[in-house]
């Protein structure tokens, strides 16, 4: 090599020094690393032994500044992109959260709302291992779910996706799905961040709510899907939050989710809900989807030119990305598990494990519930709900299934040919039918669609994203209830809802009815298996059904909209915190549910009745199943200052336990309360304040059914 660059004068002297030099590195440091292997080992981003803060800050200097604005966009619709020149492979997403839904038929699952009717955290930690077993059977690397948004009002048309109104309900169940999704190396996102309550003009409107109403109610959730979930992913809401879109708030995420929470994984925007890319960039947004529509280079490089965005933005963006994806594992394995079987038994019997638990009985009037199948011969079928199976909402929640099993299907499974079913859709012959048989179950609601249509507004009336829904079920349902009431006097009805609906005109004429929610592909096994008896229902209210539209404390300000505004004028008086404080009687409360035995609830007892704020106490009560059938029971603990600086509702949901009893039997039920949820955010010092004094601790079987009471003293912390 030196004889033929000698050869030229001109570069004789100045290239003599490096030519000895790296003769000098190939002798003595390139032939022996070539010899050992080392000059093929790969670079440390990608060395599985190394921590992900390592591999991420390595494979972030390799990048050019193009490739890291191109990374933050995502790409093909439900990707994070690829960048073959390292090697760095794309990341699949999926569309939740009722199942993996993005490619074909999947498990669907109970809904967001009828999980947190379950009031059962294991049930939700199971669902969550099955979502997470479906998305590892189609190489989904990134499940969008779970939602748990705050049930305001019942017209919001994503209610059933969200986890009902109250925040100490959602953050006990939204920690354990996460948990379970996660177990399976796929990565939740919770979403959407926030105050996303209604869809009505959802691109437009500013949900504007008070600093403490916000930390009270609209942001607990989110708080406990990241500490106690360890959530990977955010997703930003479509709506501002106090004039601020949420893809772009800098209260929302830099000084909240990142700065105050801790969160350590990445935001993502919801689809097409970025509206300036230079906003979203300084207020927090770390990856755009489904495309780099705002944050891009052509919008990005001038603005790092000319200061107003940082480099150093950028880099803790991309930074965050690859730091969660590659502790996910996702550059050292395949996502896919062939292992799995796309239609999963066992995540079929998850299902139906959580719709057994989910469903409600709102109303049992002489023990019209369970059917007896010694005296009933025949009984009749008929509504819009019937069959088809009404498993799911409309919008990105909808999932296309392997099977799904009606009520019709249900029933007529479970009759077995012992009792005959009757059956059809015209509404004059479903009364001729309601009259010649023992009983009647009629099953209305919303999201009926006619047989083979699988689509959303199209196929018939929707409950789900991009619209709200009437609170008013339609009158031809409301009609057909009224006349086969009159014809059997043993009718039972079953809705499909993400919420309440009105009842005045019917609920009086019939003796029984179910909310059966949305509850997956197993529904109408789990609705003919409560029927007859075989399930003892046992789910309760995740929010408060009102008797009118008018009785809902948000009525006066849902879609009132000035200057694309909606005022959360109720404050922390949402749900069943309105109905209690105005005194207001619902039609059916806040953790209401009827079953077909009874329970007996022995005297509170406390391990101490004077705790320092910083402490904790326990509750415990005994429960007796005093009926004749083996059942579940809710036991709930509600909180109130005897004296406060500042208004509170008259009860609050601080702690609750699911029990299984068998008739006769009774347990000891232990409700752990820390001094801490007896806090209230302080708009002062913008944190949470307990004041120590005396406060009511109740315990009962819903909001409006309390079974024991106790005082206990809060003193100031110790040391």
């Amino acid at each position: 090599m030196q004889k033929y660059l000698f050869n030229y004068p001109q570069f004789r002297h100045a290239l003599k020094p490096a030519v000895c030099a790296a003769s000098i590195f190939i002798a003595f440091v390139a032939l022996p690393l070539h010899a050992a292997g080392l000059l093929n080992a790969p670079p440390l981003y990608l060395d599985p032994s190394q921590p992900p803060e390592k591999r991420a800050d390595d494979l972030l200097a390799r990048m050019t500044l193009v490739e890291k604005l191109n990374y933050i966009g995502g790409t093909n619709g439900f990707y994070i992109r690829a960048i073959e020149r390292l090697s760095v492979p794309a990341i699949k997403m999926s569309d939740g959260p009722m199942g993996s839904r993005n490619d074909g038929p999947t498990t669907c699952y109970p809904g967001g709302i009828v999980l947190a009717a379950t009031w059962d955290r294991e049930m939700a930690r199971k669902i969550g291992v099955g979502l997470g077993r479906d998305c590892r059977a189609r190489g989904v690397n990134i499940l969008l779910a779970p939602a748990v948004n705050i049930y305001r009002s019942p017209l919001c048309g994503r209610n059933f996706e969200y986890m009902g109104e109250d925040p100490f309900v959602a953050s006990q169940m939204v920690g354990p799905l996460i948990q379970g999704i996660q177990s399976q190396e796929v990565l939740a996102t919770v979403k959407h961040f926030a105050c996303n309550n209604q869809e009505w003009d959802r691109h437009n409107i500013s949900s504007e709510v008070d600093e403490r109403t916000l930390n009270e109610i609209y942001l607990p959730a989110f708080k406990a899907a990241v500490q106690q979930g360890k959530v990977g992913c955010v997703m930003t809401a479509y709506n501002l939050v106090n004039g601020v879109h949420c893809s772009q708030n800098d209260y929302l995420i830099n000084q909240t989710l990142e700065n105050q929470w801790g969160f350590q994984g990445f935001v993502m925007s919801d689809w097409t809900s970025t509206y300036n890319g230079v906003a979203c960039a300084n207020g927090g947004l770390d990856l755009e989807m489904p495309s780099a529509r705002m944050m891009n280079a052509t919008n990005l490089l001038p603005a790092i030119q000319d200061g107003r965005v940082k480099q150093s933005v950028i880099d803790d963006k991309v930074r965050r990305i690859l730091r969660t994806v590659i502790a996910a594992g996702f550059f050292d394995r395949p996502q896919l598990r062939k292992d799995i079987p796309l239609n999963d038994p066992e995540n079929d019997r998850t299902a139906l494990a959580g719709a057994r638990e989910s469903i409600v009985l709102l109303k049992n009037n002489k023990h019209t519930l369970p059917l007896n199948r010694q005296t009933i011969k025949s009984i009749a079928v008929v509504g819009p709900n019937a069959d088809p199976a009404v498993y799911c909402g409309g919008g990105s929640a909808f999932t296309r299934v392997f099977q799904a099993i009606s009520i019709l299907d249900g029933i007529t499974q479970i009759a077995d040919g012992q009792i005959k079913v009757l059956y059809s859709t015209n509404a004059e012959e479903a009364v001729q039918l309601a009259r010649q048989a023992d009983a009647a179950v009629v099953c209305v609601g919303f999201n009926q669609r006619p047989r083979g249509q699988e689509g959303n507004r199209r196929a018939g009336l929707m409950e789900g994203e991009g619209h709200d829904r009437p609170f008013d079920l339609p009158d031809v349902q409301m009609n057909l209830i009224a006349a086969v009431a009159a014809a059997n006097a043993h009718t039972i009805v079953v809705i499909n809802s993400g919420g309440g609906v009105a009842w005045a005109g019917w609920l009086d004429r019939v003796p029984a009815v179910l909310q059966a929610w949305y509850s997956g592909q197993e529904s109408g096994h789990a609705v003919a298996e409560i029927l007859f008896g075989d399930v003892n229902p046992s789910g309760k209210l995740p929010a408060t059904f009102e008797k009118r539209a008018e009785d809902n404390p948000t009525f006066p300000y849902y879609h009132l909209s000035e200057n694309h505004t909606t005022p959360y004028t109720e404050g922390i008086f949402v749900g069943y915190r309105g109905y209690d404080e105005k005194n207001i009687e619902p039609q059916f409360c806040f953790g209401h549910g009827l079953s077909y035995t009874e329970f007996e609830y022995g005297k509170l007892e406390v391990t101490t009745n004077r705790i320092p704020a910083n402490r904790s106490v326990t509750v415990t009560v005994e429960v007796k199943n005093t009926g004749e059938r083996a059942g579940d029971e809710i036991v709930q603990l509600y909180v109130h200052p005897v004296k406060s600086s500042v208004p509170w509702p008259p009860k609050e949901l601080r702690g609750f336990e699911r029990v299984s009893l068998k008739p006769g039997e009774k347990k000891t039920v232990s409700l752990t309360l820390p001094a801490g949820q007896l806090a209230f955010y302080d708009v002062k010092t913008h944190g949470f304040v307990v004041e120590p004094g005396a406060f009511d601790i109740m315990v009962g079987s819903s909001s409006r059914d309390i079974r024991g009471k106790l005082r206990l003293e809060v003193v100031a912390a110790d040391k």
